[in-house]
């Protein structure tokens, strides 16, 4: 007979969802702690931003969203959806396949609707404590904190799916602390109103970095993009006449003088760090058995990035990878928990520090940065192994096609306009 937990979810965003729905599957008892009023964690737009734009004055009021207004998603709605609730985004008749953040949030709030997931949420309540109960059987005591009051309460396992996309991470740059100009983290960046005129460096050529600096060039003097590339040679970026690629920062000056590494300079007025985030567990007390290094980037050891292999099953991670199919990885990771709990799969604890060490020297012997410790792309084969731990069909090959097809576009045109083109070579397969 399948065991039934009580199992504490932490976060109300996407991974939390998810996973709540597929432990109440599985017979367990849910109950999910929300810091903020409403769920949908990253995809609720706050248009205030931090009094520190770097944030990283401790005493700062931290806001946890990061989202910018425009924001759309990188990967089109057929890869937003779970297995068994298909993302249907529409807008005035018209469906959107790359779809905007307030969509997203709508169809979180319709999954959530439908299958009762509200029900089990605490809303305004911050989890401020994560221990073992000492003595207790491998159970563990959930502080949580809500409208001034404290409690606790003891749950046989506890699910952490609190994201990884409220702290930010700074590049450090060598002169940083004498340079006159304004610093921002993308953290704090909304709109692009507040760069007018101005002379902008953005470091960072992500997806995210690469459109707000495409957006901030239709109203600033000139923006200047730097990547970790110490390669690049100055160049005019797409057809922009204000916009140029430079190489890594080398050092910046009181003077105002920002210098790249290919050896060009300019008088920069913002410097705009869109840089990443780093992991953040400011609840989770576990007397180091679970730690974060790398400077925020690494979680570990984690077994599979899911389970700390001494303190599994009572404690799993959700939505610790990035890159990848996302939402059906938050749902694999979440039935997987499920199960595990329930006693429909078994672990072993000498098998996984084994796999976690395997893992860590692969990445070794690749040459793979320590920070690329949970990329998944390009390793579409992680949701697959999750599948059939618990025999279930693997990732759809015609989704896996798709997610590589994105790939390769965003790849030879650059991620400044692959969304559009990308849909128009396959529009005949989107209007099936």
């Amino acid at each position: 007979m399948a065991e039934s937990r009580k199992v504490a979810v932490i976060g109300a965003g996407a991974s939390g969802l998810v996973t709540a729905r597929e432990l109440q599957r599985e017979g367990h008892r849910v109950v999910v702690f929300e810091k903020s009023n409403q769920l949908g964690g990253l995809w609720v737009y706050n248009p205030r931003v931090e009094t520190d734009l770097l944030s990283l004055d401790p005493n700062r009021e931290i806001i946890h969203r990061s989202l910018y207004k425009s924001l759309r998603t990188n990967l089109p709605r057929q890869l937003m959806s779970f297995s068994d609730y298909s993302f249907d985004c529409a807008e005035n008749g018209n469906r959107l396949n790359f779809p905007e953040h307030e969509e997203v949030l709508k169809f979180l709030n319709e999954f959530a609707k439908d299958f009762g997931i509200n029900e089990l949420i605490r809303f305004n309540t911050e989890v401020v404590r994560v221990a073992p109960v000492e003595f207790g059987g491998n159970r563990w005591v959930v502080e949580s904190k809500s409208e001034e009051l404290s409690s606790e309460e003891v749950f046989d396992s506890v699910v952490i799916c609190n994201g990884h996309y409220t702290v930010p991470r700074v590049a450090n740059i060598p002169g940083i602390n004498n340079w006159p100009g304004k610093q921002i983290h993308s953290h704090n960046y909304r709109v692009p109103k507040p760069f007018k005129d101005q002379i902008v460096v953005v470091i960072g050529d992500g997806p995210s970095g690469l459109d707000i600096c495409l957006e901030i060039a239709t109203v600033a003097k000139q923006v200047h993009l730097s990547t970790r590339s110490s390669e690049i040679e100055v160049s005019k970026l797409d057809n922009y006449e204000n916009l140029w690629n430079h190489s890594k920062i080398d050092h910046v000056d009181e003077s105002g003088e920002v210098t790249f590494l290919d050896g060009s300079s300019i008088h920069a007025d913002i410097i705009l760090h869109c840089t990443g985030y780093k992991y953040d567990f400011p609840f989770l007390e576990t007397n180091g058995i679970v730690s974060v290094d790398d400077k925020g980037r690494v979680v570990g050891p984690l077994y599979k990035h899911v389970f700390p292999p001494k303190l599994s099953p009572c404690l799993s991670f959700v939505g610790i990878p990035y890159q990848g199919i996302v939402f059906l990885m938050f749902e694999l990771q979440a039935k997987w928990i499920a199960q595990v709990l329930s006693g429909k799969v078994f672990l072993s604890e000498e098998e996984m520090l084994a796999d976690v060490e395997d893992h860590n020297r692969q990445l070794e012997e690749a040459g793979t940065p320590k920070r690329h410790t949970h990329r998944l792309h390009p390793q579409m084969e992680y949701m697959d192994w999750i599948a059939a731990q618990m025999g279930i069909p693997s990732v759809d090959a015609g989704l896996k096609e798709m997610y590589w097809s994105i790939y390769r576009c965003a790849g030879e045109v650059g991620y400044a306009n692959y969304r559009d083109l990308w849909v128009f070579d396959n529009l005949a397969k989107l209007s099936l």
